[in-house]
């Protein structure tokens, strides 16, 4: 791990918010506890949150970054729930709110580009859509400013998640590290 040359973002998701292998919180707790002292962020979902206290409590006093996160992966709820969710994110020490939501019309890419768009300071937001309209998404987003673009290093299983050299390629220079 020592050898990879960008900031490394843990995280072990939960199945409800897309985790393979219907990891028990247990063992979720057990795999980012062993991979913190490696990570520059960990990405704990905020409903994970209440059992992963002491991992959040753990990475703040090893200077890791904490990304709280919410996944909605049949729509897009309405900003004032994406709003709300980002307080939450807030109360618990968050770095970064991140969230991931279903963007298959252009009703749910506008609803999360409105929450994006009118956040409060406070937090920074990584925001971006997974579905049809997904790698747009995450084009426009980006250059609004989102704290993180998640793209994939190879084929991607998340519809709307395009590749690192496909997303190099329609940004040019501007976003390259």
């Amino acid at each position: 791990m020592s050898r990879l040359p960008a900031p490394i973002v843990i995280t072990a998701r939960h199945p409800l918010e897309g985790g393979a292998n219907k990891l028990s919180a247990r063992r979720r707790r057990e795999l980012l506890f062993r991979f913190l002292s490696h990570a520059l962020y960990v990405d704990v979902e905020l409903r994970s949150v209440p059992v992963f206290l002491s991992l959040l409590e753990q990475a703040e006093r090893q200077k890791v970054r904490r990304i709280i996160s919410v996944h909605y992966l049949r729509s897009t709820p309405p900003s004032g729930v994406l709003r709300a969710r980002a307080h939450l994110a807030m109360a618990h020490g968050a770095d970064i709110f991140k969230v991931a939501t279903r963007t298959d019309t252009p009703a749910e890419l506008a609803r999360l580009i409105n929450f994006f768009s009118n956040a409060e300071a406070g937090v920074a937001i990584s925001a971006m859509g997974i579905g049809k309209l997904g790698a747009i998404s995450r084009l426009l987003l980006a250059c609004a400013g989102s704290a993180f673009v998640y793209v994939s290093l190879g084929k991607s299983d998340i519809a709307g998640q395009m590749s690192l050299d496909q997303f190099r390629a329609l940004t040019g220079a501007a976003f390259r590290r």
